[in-house]
């Protein structure tokens, strides 16, 4: 009978910044919908922009500028030599 491998054991900073990874991958998805999510709500046929929707727009573009900026600064430290672990 084989004996059970032991648990893989993954370093704390690696496995966090690939999901700081993943994470700014799925960012333009997340900002692609927000952006789009004022279509949805819109009563009538007609295309019209309210200036609601105008200074939603811009908060959620700073909003992910923000986001950007975090991840950015959180993915800065790697170096990319924490495959060698996997």
């Amino acid at each position: 009978m084989r004996r059970p491998k032991p648990p893989l054991f993954l370093a704390r900073a690696p496995y966090r910044r690939r999901r700081l990874r993943d994470a700014a991958r799925l960012l333009p998805v997340v900002g692609i919908f927000l952006l789009l999510l004022p279509l949805l709500w819109t009563q009538d046929s007609r295309m019209a922009l309210r200036s609601g929707d105008v200074i939603y727009f811009f908060l959620v573009w700073v909003g992910l500028i923000g986001v950007a900026a975090a991840f950015a600064a959180g993915l800065r430290g790697g170096d990319g030599t924490d495959d060698e672990e996997d």
